[in-house]
């Protein structure tokens, strides 16, 4: 099996035995350095790290017992083979070495094919040591890598918990959207500007004479059976709640988030609203307090944007348009969703209503054409 080429050192006293041992090594294309001692071998290995050291055992100024003894404590050193090849053929001699860390142990005068076929074993034995050991570091450095990704992924996580977490608890004070826009950096667009909307206002017809009257245990139970019931139907709707009112609530639609059919979207949640509020009513009515839920909706334009101070912020539109749906909330009759003309008009084809004429509010210098809407024909939101 031929071996590829390899850094020999030979270390001998003798003259004639270096230059016999390394034109038998030159012939088998190896690059081979001499050393006349152990002395001189170490300085040469500190100099050139080799492959293989064949050495003699009886040297002057240091002997290869002790090279093998210094070799024993060096790493370096330890990864050579040696070969050790000597006229000093006792079995003591033999054992010492073989302890001391030789790889094998050839008498002098040496046979050229039995050298030749332990320098290629040593060489094999050291490649395969020098792959295993590359294989190890190899390993080694992709689980230092693993372990990195793994605690760069577990990081990761853990701070993508948090940031549920936190997104969970600003939900549960702020609408999803703005939520949402916050913790994706996304502040920009809740800076003061201007945009067409749809608002919803709703509330409670009879409320301000039964809070007058009732327990507050029981007047926050209604409020939380209202909030409760028609809450969540906000966000499924994509509408941003702006605030609570007591016993209603104003809800805006197409911002910080558009959304393709806000006047649609307004009425479809009034519709259901008063469909959920309606249990309620029932229920309420036989605990004796007579409450029915009003909306009204409108659209227009107005200014978007965040108001407040450092440390409490909302998030509002402000606007005739916002007046407007308040009016119309007010008009309503318990269980009455009223809507604007521009806001009927959108949705004709969507809704049975019925129309009421101008209508006169405090704040508005104009009629406003308004519209009783009844039921939807399809509850399903149009497409495109």
């Amino acid at each position: 099996m031929a071996h590829a080429p390899a850094r020999i050192l030979v270390v001998d006293d003798d003259p004639l035995n270096r230059m016999l041992l390394t034109m038998n090594l030159k012939q088998d294309g190896h690059d081979v350095s001499e050393a006349e001692n152990g002395r001189r071998a170490l300085e040469s290995l500190a100099a050139a790290p080799a492959d293989l050291v064949l050495m003699d055992i009886e040297m002057p100024e240091m002997d290869g017992y002790a090279v093998l003894e210094r070799r024993r404590g060096d790493p370096v050193l330890r990864d050579i083979p040696w070969i050790v090849i000597s006229a000093v053929d006792e079995m003591a001699s033999i054992v010492r070495c073989i302890q001391l860390g030789a790889e094998d142990y050839l008498p002098k005068p040496f046979d050229p094919v039995l050298l030749k076929a332990r320098v290629g074993a040593c060489l094999e034995k050291k490649r395969l040591r020098d792959a295993e050991k590359q294989l190890l570091a190899t390993v080694t450095s992709q689980a230092d890598e693993l372990r990195a990704w793994t605690g760069e992924l577990e990081t990761r996580v853990a701070d993508g918990v948090r940031q549920v977490e936190r997104l969970n608890l600003l939900k549960r004070f702020l609408a999803p959207q703005l939520a949402e826009l916050i913790l994706s950096g996304g502040e920009g667009q809740l800076e003061s500007h201007r945009r067409e909307i749809t608002v919803l206002f709703c509330d409670l017809r009879g409320f301000t004479s039964f809070a007058e009257t009732a327990e507050p245990e029981d007047v926050m139970t209604v409020l939380r059976d209202l909030h409760d019931a028609v809450g969540p139907l906000i966000f499924e709707h994509e509408g941003t709640l702006a605030y609570f009112t007591g016993d209603g609530m104003m809800v805006f639609f197409n911002d910080p988030i558009p959304c393709s059919d806000p006047a649609w979207q307004a009425v479809h949640l009034a519709l259901e609203m008063r469909e959920h509020s309606r249990l309620l009513t029932q229920e309420w009515g036989r605990r004796g307090h007579p409450l029915e839920l009003g909306v009204g909706v409108a659209s227009g334009y107005a200014t978007c944007g965040r108001i407040g101070f450092e440390g409490r912020y909302e998030y509002t539109a402000i606007g005739t348009v916002t007046n407007l749906a308040a009016r119309l909330c007010g008009a309503a009759a318990g269980g009455q969703v009223l809507v604007s003309e521009r806001i009927y008009n959108a949705v004709a084809d969507r809704v049975v209503a019925d129309a009421l004429g101008p209508m006169e509010f405090k704040g508005l210098a104009r009629p406003v054409i308004t519209f009783s809407v009844a039921s939807a024909q399809d509850l399903a939101p149009s497409q495109g």
